[in-house]
């Protein structure tokens, strides 16, 4: 590619895209009429486990959704996944580093959240603070990054004329970052990044206490220790040198996976990937950390002084199996019967019949160092963590005696597969094509995984959902007792946030 071709970047068009209003029904037209595509290992992605029950009350093995995809590499080592979606003129460009929390080591904690601020500032071709306001020029929606344990991933969603401004912005950053990168950009980084740690996590209600959660359920020298976004102190003892070492080893084409989702030809947008990706340096890939998850021994009951927060909270945690691994699909549905509706369980108990609880959810968390099954409860005005507590072990209680039944697996399944329809309506944004594509690419190694994730979902049977509910839901488990500093509670109790 000529310098000139970098340096000036694709003309943004001053065309929006055309209004779309028709979305619904995809739903039906991706559950029933999407075929299949062989990916690069050639799995045909089309055919359901034999284990599948047959029920009237499920959608049948043939009704499987997939969604058809390219993957291939360029000679540095960028992977590309590319899906073709003409149903309306947007493109989702969406690029994930396989580098997180997980990376980091003793001293580092928050260097991928930071470097995820960085990657917005500027590059060698794209001014300072140019990105966001580029993108909007050419009428982009949905535009960020985020940072989890395992993963840091950059999206935007774009009208199909503008895919080739998304490709140049995000191949510059990827190629030239550390062009621009000097000490006063990294100490204004820093100051956004530790005020944005005060913002949520310190003067943010129950944000200490999420910390403090997490350091106990993953001791150091885990790299899950503490909060994605780091400590004050490691945050402000980055320097330049640091932030070099970490784009050199982790920003390589070799350790990001490019997907593109939407309106486009196939043969112009391989055109245009190669354009502006293809003549990046190449760095070999770091190979990927295999951390076993931390367990807990018995119940460790933490009573957390919570300075913001005006209200009781209960949160309660058992470890289970990390992300996509058997079992991880029964967790989740287990959580729905639990919680999630006016009817589950602990729901009906706790905010209809006892009027304990101001609100209440139970959901299963996956990462690639092991898995959290959480019940979160913050207690109504006048009740208690301790009465929220009570009601959670009867409920659970309840489950031996009286398991699932078959009306609250429906229900549950129904709920689950729902929402991932739904969120394949969108092509981009959370839940949408381009991030489903890649997640299943992150974790599982292939993008065609969508069939297999829905079908093990349909083959769960009600004797599953007890039988992961007796192996993971005993006393080993974590219980937190939220008590604000002022209350009586507080007072009675003498909490101190000790680990017991």
């Amino acid at each position: 590619m000529r310098l000139s071709d970098r340096l000036d970047g694709p003309r943004p068009s001053a065309r929006l895209p055309r209004d779309g209003r028709w979305f619904g029904g995809l739903a039906l037209v991706v559950i029933l009429g999407a075929t299949g595509c062989r990916s690069l290992s050639g799995t045909d992605e089309t055919t359901a486990p034999s284990s599948a029950p047959a029920s009237a009350s499920r959608p049948q093995a043939q009704s499987l959704p997939t969604l058809r995809f390219e993957r291939y590499r360029l000679d540095n080592g960028l992977e590309v996944i590319l899906h073709q979606e003409r149903r309306l003129p947007l493109v989702a460009v969406s690029v994930w580093y396989h580098v997180g929390a997980i990376n980091e080591i003793e001293g580092r904690t928050g260097f991928a959240h930071l470097f995820e601020h960085m990657m917005f500032q500027s590059s060698a071709h794209v001014g300072e603070d140019q990105h966001f306001k580029i993108l909007r020029q050419v009428g982009a929606t949905g535009t960020n990054g985020t940072t989890d344990f395992d993963r840091t991933n950059y999206f935007e969603t774009v009208p199909s004329n503008a895919l080739e401004v998304a490709l140049w912005l995000e191949s510059d950053r990827m190629g030239f970052l550390l062009d621009t990168l000097t000490n006063k950009s990294l100490q204004n980084q820093i100051e956004v990044v530790k005020n944005e740690r005060r913002q949520s996590v310190e003067n943010r209600a129950y944000g200490l206490m999420q910390e403090k959660i997490t350091k106990t359920l993953y001791p150091k020298p885990h790299p899950y220790y503490g909060d994605v976004i780091g400590s004050m102190a490691d945050i402000g003892a980055a320097t330049v040198a640091d932030v070099q070492e970490f784009f050199r080893t982790y920003y390589t084409p070799a350790n990001a996976t490019l997907t593109l989702a939407g309106d486009f030809e196939i043969p112009a947008a391989k055109a245009l990937v190669n354009k502006y990706f293809a003549s990046l340096e190449g760095r070999p890939a770091p190979k990927r950390p295999k951390i076993p998850a931390p367990g807990i021994k018995g119940e460790v009951r933490i009573d957390f002084p919570e300075p913001v927060g005006k209200l009781e909270r209960l949160v309660m945690v058992w470890m289970g199996p990390s992300a996509y691994e058997a079992d991880t699909a029964a967790l989740d549905v287990l959580a729905h019967v639990i919680s999630g509706t006016r009817s589950s369980r602990l729901d009906r108990k706790v905010s209809f019949e006892d009027r304990i609880a101001q609100s209440v959810t139970a959901y299963f968390y996956e990462t690639a160092s092991g898995g959290r099954f959480v019940v979160d409860i913050t207690a109504a005005p006048g009740r208690t963590a301790k009465e929220a507590e009570v009601a959670v072990k009867a409920v659970l209680t309840e489950l031996k005696s009286n398991p699932p039944t078959e009306a609250e697996l429906r229900r549950a399944l129904n709920t689950t597969e729902t929402s991932l329809i739904r969120g394949l309506e969108q092509v981009g944004g959370f839940g949408g094509r381009a991030e489903l594509l890649q997640r299943y690419n992150h974790y599982l190694g292939d993008p065609g995984k969508l069939a297999w994730d829905v079908s093990r979902y349909r083959s769960i049977t009600t004797k599953d959902v007890s039988r992961v509910y007796e192996r993971y839901l005993g006393d080993d488990r974590l219980v937190v007792h939220a008590i604000p500093k002022e209350s009586d509670s507080a007072k009675n109790n003498g909490a101190k946030g000790d680990t017991k």
